[in-house]
């Protein structure tokens, strides 16, 4: 049959319709749904850290939203929690609570007229395992806050510490050589205290020399008392005058050089319905005793921030209470600046909301806030003998939360994170638990830096 000559515009026609035909019986694949709504094209992830990455997609032309899985397999047969079927307005999402050295995978879906299309291509990343090694935990927390650890006088004579705390760390506290015990050594026949004050003196030049700063660690504590004092067979008012003269000539000597102290550590007592913890200043001073110290402090040198320190601050919401009474008190006479939360605390407790929630507690008060003596314990059950990788993260990812909270602190009540300690084997702990195993603090045994150091890193 023959076919008669056709019009442009009848041409024009048929091509249309045969595209429109084309179109509507082509199958889907796998980057459209049934809508025929278009799949977003996954791109590259950005800010890559240690336990983060920001992922991001191409704009999709009406799509209302869009929905990111986020894997460890990539095979999506699981998914990150929080980042299964997510549905997000944006070209981009932050991904966090992630491990260190694992690759992950990232796809995403759009949302067009309320029909989901298929799914992106797949990207991959992996996380972060360790900062630039010029980043150390003093340049990181520069001009922001102190960054602390607990030292002792023997130690910074040793180079492999050496080395670490004048690179790491903006701020020393003395373990043990400044309590009283180490530096109230007698009385002699005049009444007289005498004195050691060797060990502070080289503590002291040996920040000056490195620039660092120097918190003092403490004046009052009733387990670092000196047997003079323990059997002291004097009047009540000559063991105050004692107690008075002691704090004064600790000022004196070093104004200027130690610009901040713990004036009395650990006075509550753990029982609820007790306020005073049973010492021999509560018996000798009365109860009224806290504040009598801090006036003598505050009276020897008006310029030293002078601070309170004591334990399960983050948990212990009765203990709290009374602390906090004792510091408006304190506060109402203009004889406190700062308050010492210590952060002996355990991978898996408290809870983050817990320790946040206290925070918030003393971010209320007008104090500066410190997070005194930070381990963090992963071996209280006992059932460990060698620090494993898992458990090694999840130290590593409180340190990052713990970081977190005090670095959202307003910045004028920020003071310092001390760490109660350089490596692991030199830890209080171990003693104290009987030679039970435990790792708690941001370097190994020989030096190296641990998961829990990048972690503190991360949480800045």
């Amino acid at each position: 049959m023959k076919l008669g000559k056709i019009s442009n515009s009848t041409f024009y026609v048929m091509v249309c319709l045969t595209i429109l035909s084309f179109m509507s019986c082509s199958s889907d694949d796998d980057n459209n749904g049934s809508s025929g709504a278009i799949a977003p094209v996954a791109q590259e992830a950005s800010d890559i850290s240690l336990t983060s990455f920001r992922a991001n997609w191409n704009n999709v032309f009406r799509a209302s939203e869009y929905v990111l899985d986020v894997s460890a397999d990539s095979g999506f047969s699981s998914f990150v929690d929080g980042f299964d079927n997510l549905s997000i307005n944006q070209l981009s999402q932050s991904v966090t609570g992630l491990n260190s050295n694992t690759t992950y995978y990232y796809r995403v879906r759009a949302v067009v007229g309320g029909v989901v299309s298929g799914n992106s291509n797949t990207i991959s990343v992996e996380t972060n395992t360790q900062f630039p090694d010029d980043v150390t935990l003093k340049s990181a927390t520069e001009n922001n806050f102190f960054v602390g650890v607990a030292v002792s006088e023997a130690r910074t004579n040793i180079s492999s510490y050496d080395e670490i705390y004048t690179r790491e760390f903006s701020s020393i506290t003395a373990e043990n050589d400044m309590k009283m015990a180490s530096i109230f050594t007698g009385i002699d026949n005049t009444g007289a205290i005498i004195y050691d004050w060797s060990k502070v003196d080289a503590l002291v030049d040996y920040a000056e020399a490195n620039n660092i700063n120097v918190h003092g660690h403490t004046l009052i504590w009733h387990r670092s008392l000196p047997q003079v004092l323990e059997n002291f067979s004097g009047t009540d008012q000559e063991f105050e005058d004692l107690i008075e003269q002691y704090i004064t000539d600790v000022f004196t000597r070093y104004q200027g050089k130690i610009n901040s102290w713990d004036v009395v550590n650990e006075a509550i007592d753990d029982d609820p319905g007790v306020q005073w913890r049973d010492t021999v200043f509560l018996q000798r001073m009365g109860e009224d005793y806290v504040e009598k110290c801090f006036a003598f402090a505050r009276a020897a040198d008006p310029n030293v921030k002078l601070f309170y320190n004591d334990y399960n601050m983050t948990f212990d919401g009765t203990k709290r209470g009374k602390v906090l009474a004792m510091v408006d008190d304190l506060l109402a006479s203009d004889l406190i600046d700062g308050v010492g939360y210590q952060m002996h605390i355990d991978y898996n407790f408290p809870s983050t909301q817990q320790i946040q929630d206290a925070t918030d507690e003393l971010v209320a008060k007008d104090v500066l806030i410190h997070f005194a003596e930070l381990d963090v314990k992963v071996n209280a059950a006992n059932d460990l003998t060698e620090l494993t990788e898992e458990r090694a993260m999840a130290q590593s990812q409180r340190v990052q939360e713990v970081v977190e909270i005090f670095n959202a602190i307003p910045q004028n009540k920020k003071y310092a994170i001390t760490l109660w300690g350089l490596k692991d084997d030199d830890t209080w702990l171990i003693p104290e638990n009987n030679g039970r195993p435990e790792w708690p603090l941001l370097f190994d045994a020989s030096f190296n830096k641990k998961q829990a150091y990048q972690g503190f890193l991360e949480g800045l």
